[in-house]
């Protein structure tokens, strides 16, 4: 898929319409963390250098079509200002003549954030009256939301067809980075797919299988795995009604190519706590009163092995319970493999979700992966192969 970036667009004199994912967490009325933040910055920057108004567009929180205020952008206008370094300026609507007032009154070298799209019904509903009402004060729009783009909003996909479009740099170095890992990658391919359940990532496994060169399945779902094949649980999280699906999943891996790597050594504990008592034993030596909680150190052996022939990595999902100590072992010593591989430029890794992103920063290894991806069911819709209404409307 092809899509327009800044370079494609004149913006010289143009007030451009940006949609951003400045949806960050706050606490006591404070950021406390200013990621998403940061990651607008060179787009905006890029716009004001070629002398162009911005104009934010943004969600905020779930306010389900009404006015809530503790959901209203406002309160982030000092953390805009502060990270972008120019003055911001805030409108009370994203329509009507409140929001218009202030996109004319906007200056060149300064920015206008305007209130929460989702105080409005009609942003979810993605309708052409509210769709226009936002393009009204635009010259151009700019994508900058990708993890926002598997939603069909107005502001995420109904405006891009009323006004000239285009990606903004974040959404363009996401969209290269995932283009890369699976689209038309360096093969081999390993993907790790982690998490508590099938039943949640199946059209992702069924996407996979066609995809990559080897699959590695970790966490809760792995155990639903091990079941369908006829081991012992215990009193693991695992989907016992899902055990067809599985086999007929690790068939067709099988048909088409793929090898599935499972744990063949599991990490148990009687419960799920910190440094609870636990046993490293072999796949099916699983007590009937004792959880699987991690990988052990043989799976680790093999996926890191997996990592070395490789020259692409997608990775969504830990291994095992990583929140707690000793079960993040597993994801520890696989991502800071990868991270390894990475900065020695053998291995292109990507890695995006909430709960992969929060792992990879707990053991550092973040910072050397090739991409990190802060979409979340973007970007497991993206690894599903499924459509994103908001990149679609920029092709």
């Amino acid at each position: 898929m092809t899509w327009k970036t800044l370079d494609d667009l004149e913006l010289a004199g143009k007030t451009v319409l940006v949609r951003v994912d400045i949806n960050v967490p706050l606490k006591d009325g404070r950021v406390t963390d200013a990621t998403r933040i940061e990651r607008i910055v060179p787009t905006l920057r890029d716009i004001l250098a070629a002398g162009g108004k911005p104009v934010l567009l943004a969600h905020f929180g779930r306010p389900k079509g009404q006015v809530v205020a503790e959901m209203s952008l406002e309160q982030l206008v000092p953390t805009l200002q502060d990270i972008l370094k120019v003055p911001v300026h805030f409108a009370p609507d994203c329509v009507g003549p409140l929001a218009g007032a202030a996109i004319s009154a906007l200056l060149p070298g300064q920015v206008l954030l305007l209130e929460n799209t989702r105080f409005h019904p009609c942003e979810t509903k993605n309708t052409a009256e509210f769709s226009a009402q936002l393009a009204e004060f635009g010259d151009v729009f700019v994508m900058d939301a990708f993890s926002a783009a598997h939603r069909a909003h107005a502001s995420t996909e109904g405006i891009a067809h009323l006004l000239p479009a285009a990606a903004g740099r974040l959404m363009q170095e996401e969209l290269s980075a995932l283009e890369a890992a699976l689209g038309t990658p360096e093969r081999p391919v390993a993907a790790i797919v982690g998490g508590a359940k099938v039943s949640t990532k199946l059209d992702l496994l069924a996407n996979l299988i066609r995809k990559v060169d080897h699959l590695v399945i970790g966490g809760g779902m792995a155990n639903t795995f091990l079941a369908a094949q006829g081991y012992s649980v215990g009193a693991s999280l695992a989907e016992h009604d899902l055990a067809d699906t599985a086999r007929k999943i690790l068939v067709a891996a099988g048909e088409a190519g793929c090898e599935i790597i499972l744990p063949s050594d599991i990490v148990v504990a009687m419960e799920f706590k910190a440094n609870a008592p636990i046993r490293i034993v072999d796949a099916a030596a699983c007590l009937d009163v004792e959880m699987i909680l991690d990988c052990g150190p043989k799976t680790v052996a093999t996926i890191q092995k997996t990592f070395e022939k490789c020259k692409t990595l997608i990775w969504n999902g830990p291994l095992g319970a990583f929140e707690i100590e000793p079960f993040d072992a597993a994801t520890n010593a696989a991502a800071s493999h990868a991270a390894a591989l990475t900065r020695t430029g053998k291995l292109i890794s990507v890695a995006g979700g909430g709960d992969t992103v929060a792992a990879l920063n707990k053991t550092g290894a973040a910072a050397d992966f090739s991409y990190i991806s802060t979409a979340g069911g973007a970007f497991l819709e993206w690894m599903e192969g499924k459509t994103l209404p908001g990149v679609a409307a920029l092709s």
